[in-house]
């Protein structure tokens, strides 16, 4: 086992300076998610960088009794748990809109790495959430790239899985989900 993945079994008791130590471990690299995966926000994002590390970070470790296998298993956690606050923020703001402005999304125009509007996230976490029920391991890589900002590579050493598979889950992942948007829009 290296480093991190004791720290790792350590923060997962009660031990609070275990979970201090881990924090300022893995700091740098969460921020790293979070900076890349606001980027492709919208312009009027209120939420910053260092604010979803941190909410993120009280989700992983709030109760103390989470257990991580691996540097994988807690990344992947840290990415779901940006996911869902970021879907918590676009489901918030949606709601203060009222369904007023929805625009049509054009499937041929989309591209998941330009900034997406509130109403985009939610429309691709219904359909991500589709494909969890029908392919978990795509699922996981798309949690990974788009919601926690990783690239091929980090996926790759990430699931333990070559970069060339991870490419090739990546764009089948993609089809599968603009299918899910086309047909529910």
């Amino acid at each position: 086992m290296n480093d991190l993945t004791l720290l790792l079994h350590a923060a997962s008791g009660s031990e609070n300076f275990a979970r201090e130590e881990l924090f300022k471990v893995v700091y740098d690299e969460l921020r790293r998610m979070a900076a890349a995966r606001m980027a492709r926000e919208s312009a009027g994002q209120t939420l910053q960088p260092t604010a979803l590390v941190h909410e993120a970070w009280l989700q992983l470790v709030g109760d103390g009794d989470r257990s991580w296998e691996n540097r994988a298993h807690f990344f992947g956690a840290a990415a779901d748990a940006m996911r869902r606050i970021l879907i918590d923020v676009a489901r918030r703001k949606s709601t203060l809109k009222r369904g007023s402005g929805q625009e049509r999304l054009d499937i041929a125009d989309f591209d998941m790495a330009q900034a997406t509007p509130d109403e985009h996230v939610l429309l691709i976490n219904e359909a991500l959430e589709n494909l969890e029920k029908k392919d978990p391991d795509r699922a996981r890589i798309v949690i990974l790239k788009f919601f926690g900002g990783l690239t091929n590579r980090e996926v790759s050493e990430t699931l333990g899985i070559g970069e060339r598979s991870v490419e090739r889950q990546w764009a089948a992942a993609k089809v599968r989900l603009f299918q899910w948007i086309q047909a529910h829009q």
